[in-house]
C-alpha cells in the first residue's frame, strides 16, 4: 500500500512507519521537519513539508495522527487554540486537499480520544454512548472526528480510533510516573475510584494496521485495553510491577491547580472496545499487569 500519515514522528506515528516499512508499504509522513524524517521514522520513509507534494502520488490510505500532546501543560487560552490547531485545523486542511485530489485513497483513519467521552463517572460505556459532557476535551475530540467525517462525502471509508493513554517506555504518561514510584512517593489520584482507560503500545499499533487493512471497518473504535481499571488499581498495579509501596495519595485539591485540566486525571470513563472485539481484533495485553510486566520486567 501507499500511505500518508499525519504525526509521523510522535509516539505512535514512528511505530507505525516501522511496521509498514517492515511489510514493505511506501509511507510520506507530512511534518514541519520534512528532512528529519527518514532518521526518526526509519530509512525509505519519506518527508513532505506540503501536502502539494503528493498531488500527483497515488494513495491508498491516510493515517491522521497529528496533535500536540494535550496533557503536557495547564490548558490556558492560547494552549487551548494550539490544540485545537494541531488537531481540527489540520485535519480541515487535510480533508480540503483529499476534496481537490483527482485520486482519492480508500480510507482516512483518523485519531481522536477517549476524552471524547467526558466524566462519566461508573458508567460502562462503548462506542454507542453519548458524550456525558462538554468539557474542553469532549468538545476537542468532537470536532477532530466531525472534520474528519467531512471525508466520507468524498466517499472515503473513515475510521476514527479513540485512543486511551499509550503505555510505553518510549513516551506518554509512564515515564513521568516511574521516577516518583521507583522512591515509594506513587499512588492514586484523588478519590482513586474514577475509571481508568489504557492500552498498550504493541496494541494500539496493531489496530490501526487491522483497522486500515479491513474494509468493512468504519465510524468509531474504542482503542482502549477490554479490561479497564480504577485509578488505585493502577496505581497498585504500577508498585507491583516495581515492587515498591503505593501508599500516598495525590489529593484532587493539589490538582485543581492545573485548570480545566485537571479533568483528565480526576474524570474517566469505564470504557469496553466492544466495536474492535465483534471484529475479531486480538488485544496481546488484555490484562494491567501483564502489559507492565512486558515493559518493566528488565527496567526496574
Amino acid at each position: 500500500m501507499r500511505i500518508l500519515l499525519t504525526g509521523g514522528t510522535g509516539l505512535i506515528g514512528r511505530h507505525l512507519c516501522h511496521l509498514w516499512r517492515a511489510q514493505g508499504h511506501e509511507v510520506w509522513v507530512w511534518s514541519r521537519r520534512p528532512q528529519a524524517v527518514p532518521a526518526i521514522c526509519g530509512a525509505g520513509v519519506q518527508g513532505v513539508a506540503e501536502l502539494v507534494e503528493l498531488d500527483d502520488q497515488p494513495l491508498d490510505a491516510v493515517v491522521n495522527l497529528a496533535g500536540a500532546p494535550i496533557a503536557d501543560r495547564p490548558w490556558t487560552a492560547a494552549r487551548r487554540q494550539e490544540l485545537w490547531d494541531s488537531r481540527v485545523t489540520l485535519t480541515e486542511q487535510l480533508v480540503d486537499w483529499l476534496a481537490r485530489r483527482a485520486q482519492r485513497p480508500a480510507v482516512l483513519v483518523s485519531g481522536s480520544a477517549t476524552g471524547w467521552y467526558g466524566d462519566a463517572g461508573e458508567q460502562r460505556l462503548d462506542e454507542t454512548s453519548p458524550p456525558a459532557d462538554q468539557g474542553f476535551a469532549a468538545r476537542l475530540c468532537g470536532a477532530w472526528e466531525d472534520a474528519a467525517c467531512r471525508a466520507e462525502a468524498l466517499g472515503l471509508r473513515v475510521v476514527r480510533v479513540r485512543t486511551a493513554p499509550v503505555l510505553t517506555l518510549d513516551g506518554g504518561m509512564l515515564p513521568r510516573l516511574l521516577p516518583l514510584y521507583r522512591l515509594g512517593l506513587g499512588g492514586p489520584q484523588g478519590s482513586g475510584r474514577q475509571w481508568m482507560p489504557w492500552i498498550h503500545l504493541h496494541d494500539e499499533i496493531a489496530l490501526i494496521d487491522f483497522l486500515v487493512s479491513h474494509p468493512d471497518a468504519s465510524g468509531p473504535y474504542n482503542a482502549c485495553a477490554p479490561q479497564a481499571v480504577r485509578n488505585r488499581d493502577f496505581a497498585h498495579a504500577l508498585g507491583r510491577a516495581l515492587q515498591r509501596p503505593t501508599l500516598l495519595r495525590v489529593p484532587a485539591f493539589a490538582l485543581k491547580g492545573l485548570g480545566e485540566l485537571s479533568s483528565l486525571l480526576l474524570g474517566g470513563q469505564h470504557l469496553t472496545p466492544r466495536r474492535l472485539q465483534e471484529q475479531g481484533f486480538a488485544f496481546r495485553f488484555a490484562d494491567l499487569d501483564l502489559a507492565l510486566a512486558d515493559l518493566l520486567g528488565r527496567h526496574r
